[in-house]
């Protein structure tokens, strides 16, 4: 939402979002939905033709878009597209056929487990799933004492004669409880809450300001809304009034979609079908990601951070240069500082040898003190003002000179762009940092014809797809590091939360935000471990570090060292021992992470994923699965103790072995030099032995380690295949059936409380094709 800090001058910024026009008391406007009449009943679904309460008409279209999930349209006319979907389309037209069925004055629409009920006069449509239950039903509008509409039903709004927005309301139960919505630093259920889809920079992770906006969320009645529009969007999560959620989309139609579950992995699962799988980034992302900080960096002080780091045993995959390997001030323009980087393919060879990949930070906006402005201007790259001139936008908040905005929409634009990073990827940078884009004014103007407000929130794929499709093409992978997104963003692994504060309470709403986002479809997430601003003290540090390591993708990053040698000794070695505990359990994260891929589900999951019918689980907001097997609750106070609510079963202390019970609250304690981990009872966990990075091999040596010897099933995932291990017991024998290309060399047995003696005999033997 728009910075509004109390009792200080209000700030406004280049890209704040345009607000609603505002219609005077008494003034007309409103066309809500009051009947409808079938014009056309297809294959697909149903055309109606709506009349409105102002005696007006618009076009109402259900149809089946895929199983399990319905699509609804309002407009003026039956081809209305949003205004984003010139820059990009959001969601694949998909379609199935639908069952349809009129009877009286009713229509029902099918889709497999999630049907439309429209009652045609007087209007009103609803959602039930395959038994008949209501899963969602439209609200005709709320009014208070007084008449007034506190809310606005199914149709549209004009002021001044000109279309403002659509709407749609849906009337909520008491205990509905919502998630989603993109990542969100607020509490994880978004009751109560108002979120509106316009990307910002957040200047943190501690407010409802959000770099990464999604239109979906989730239910816990088990259905899922997905809004199709690039526009800055409005839901209305009851807090207008707690009986209703409304949804305001200032386009030139509303379009959304009901995915059915029931469970949260079912919609997931159905919305990633939709808008596209997420994109698995490479094996050697999942290790440990080490950056120079943001402050001047040289070749020298790379080569001998990189010594220190394999000196020192700190497992690292990849090196970070942030915005100082270009010259300062000429942000971003895309090469090197031949200063302080006086060859840098010879750096990147030795760095290549010792086992580093490189990644650079860029960012869409070229400094106009750059030597690339003037001719980049003057060639059109940039987004013009709506006289036709270049935008030259205050994009870094008076921090740093304006600069221009690349205009994505052009493609000799983007060919200009991606011809400056590919030089760099033949040299042998493996990956960018995509920063920032969240900067596009609404007065802008781009070379497709879109206004800024249509393109702020479909530039960051623009240029996310921009960047990855040139790393593909040189090196072969399409990752980016990414700090805004929206709609279909998941195929843009990975994905960080921003310039969060070094403290307690910002790494706690970090979490929140993490949380929120793998609901909204995007399962590799990160943050800067110790906070990106301040210096954290060495107990944040460690507990950060312990956060991170237990991450989806883990990064160490900040405007000041997050290097462990430049904290006390026992600090680092605590955060070192963090790091080395991540690539212990790189088997079983990689095989979580490949599930992700292929399902929607995130690697790091709210309770309430797992276990959808436990009212606790919706509200339980700072911990999380990791996988289907560890529960994670990062230790967010100085104390060292915080209360954790333990699902359905037992959950082993990883360090003591202490059993904690399901569906009850505790308070546990750990020492600094302990992650606070639990571990299901019963599950079986592949590890290795951590090296100095994890690389693109397969796993080898693997130990799995059982946490109560009990007969069991688990698949291993890994870059040349599945694996299915089946353990059984059989009195004092364990045995290991192997079906797959891993390599198992062992087994041992986790102290868990009251297990009794490991069994004796332990056998590992490969199954037979």
């Amino acid at each position: 939402m728009p910075f509004r800090p109390p009792l200080v001058p209000h700030e406004v910024f280049v890209a704040d979002p345009p607000e609603l026009p505002v219609r005077a008391p008494g003034d007309s406007g409103l066309s809500a939905v009051h009947r409808a009449e079938l014009v056309q009943a297809d294959a697909s679904g149903v055309t109606l033709k709506a009349g409105t309460g102002d005696g007006g008409s618009l076009v109402v279209r259900v149809e089946a878009a895929a199983e399990g999930v319905l699509r609804v349209r309002l407009s003026a006319e039956s081809d209305a597209r949003s205004r984003s979907a010139a820059a990009l389309p959001l969601v694949p037209a998909h379609t199935r056929p639908a069952e349809v069925r009129t009877t009286g004055g009713t229509v029902r629409v099918g889709a497999g487990a999630v049907t439309a009920e429209i009652t045609l006069d007087p209007w009103h449509l609803r959602f039930v799933d395959s038994r008949g239950r209501e899963l969602l039903a439209q609200n005709r509008g709320e009014e208070d004492i007084s008449g007034r509409l506190r809310t606005l039903p199914f149709g549209r709004s004009t002021v001044d004669g000109a279309v403002a927005a659509y709407h749609e309301s849906f009337t909520t139960p008491a205990d509905e409880r919502f998630v989603g919505l993109g990542e969100k630093f607020t509490p994880l259920d978004k009751r109560g809450q108002r979120a509106l889809m316009w990307n910002f920079d957040a200047f943190g992770a501690e407010s409802d300001r959000s770099h990464k906006c999604v239109p979906f969320y989730l239910s816990s009645r088990g259905y899922g809304i997905l809004v199709d529009s690039g526009l800055p969007i409005e839901f209305d999560m009851c807090q207008s009034t707690h009986s209703c959620v409304q949804i305001l989309v200032p386009d030139d139609l509303i379009e959304y979609y009901v995915i059915a579950g029931p469970t949260p992995t079912g919609i997931l699962d159905r919305y990633t079908a939709l808008t596209g799988r997420p994109v698995l980034p490479p094996k050697w992302a999942f290790g440990t990601w080490i950056s120079s900080g943001f402050f001047v960096d040289t070749q020298e002080h790379v080569l001998e951070r990189a010594r220190r780091i394999r000196e020192g045993g700190i497992p690292c995959d990849v090196l970070h240069l942030d915005c100082y390997w270009q010259v300062d001030g000429n942000w971003s323009d895309l090469r090197w500082d031949t200063r302080n980087f006086p060859d840098p393919s010879a750096m990147l060879r030795s760095l290549a040898d010792d086992g580093f990949r490189v990644c650079l930070w860029i960012n869409p906006y070229v400094s106009r003190n750059s030597p690339l402005f003037a001719d980049a201007s003057d060639a059109g790259h940039f987004l013009r003002t709506p006289e036709g001139e270049t935008y030259v936008a205050d994009v870094w908040h008076g921090s740093y000179p304006a600069c221009g905005i690349v205009d994505f929409t052009d493609p000799e634009a983007t060919a200009w762009f991606t011809g400056l990073l590919r030089p760099l990827l033949e040299q042998g940078v493996a990956v960018f940092k995509t920063d920032f884009a969240e900067g596009v004014p609404a007065d802008a103007r781009a070379a497709n014809g879109l206004t800024g407000t249509e393109l702020h929130n479909v530039y960051t794929l623009l240029f996310n797809d921009a960047v990855a499709a040139v790393t593909r093409e040189v090196a072969g992978h399409g990752m980016v590091w990414a700090r805004s997104s929206y709609l279909g963003g998941q195929r843009h692994p990975a994905q960080w939360s921003g310039d969060v504060k070094a403290s307690y309470p910002a790494m706690a709403s970090t979490l929140r935000g993490g949380l929120s986002h793998g609901l909204s479809g995007i399962p590799f997430w990160s943050h800067d471990a110790g906070g990106f601003f301040g210096t954290p003290t060495p107990d944040l540090y460690v507990r950060w570090a312990q956060f991170g390591a237990l991450s989806p993708l883990v990064r160490l990053h900040g405007t000041t060292s997050r290097l462990p040698w430049e904290f006390p000794p026992a600090a680092g070695r605590d955060a070192v021992s963090a790091l080395r505990l991540r690539h212990r359990l790189m088997p079983y994260l990689y095989s979580a992470a490949v599930e992700s891929s292929r399902t929607g589900v995130p690697l790091m999951r709210a309770l309430l994923v797992d276990f959808p019918d436990d009212p606790a689980a919706w509200s339980a907001d700072l911990e999380y699965l990791l996988g289907p097997d560890l529960l994670v609750a990062p230790m967010t106070d100085p104390s060292g103790e915080r209360g954790v609510y333990f699902p359905a079963g037992e959950w082993v202390d990883h360090w003591t072995g202490a059993v904690h019970s399901g569906q009850r609250h505790s308070r546990i304690r750990t020492p600094q030099d302990c992650a606070p981990l639990f571990v299901r009872r019963g599950a079986l966990i592949p590890t290795v032995e951590p090296d100095d990075f994890v690389g693109d091999a397969p796993f080898s040596d693997v130990t799995l380690v059982s946490y109560g010897g009990v007969a069991t099933e688990t698949v291993v995932r890994d870059v040349d295949g599945d694996t299915r291990i089946t353990a059984r017991r059989s009195d004092d024998r364990f045995v290991v059936e192997v079906a797959g290309p891993l390599r198992v060399t062992g087994v041992t047995f986790a102290k868990v409380e009251g297990a009794g003696a490991p069994p004796a005999t332990v056998i590992v033997r490969k199954s037979v094709a």
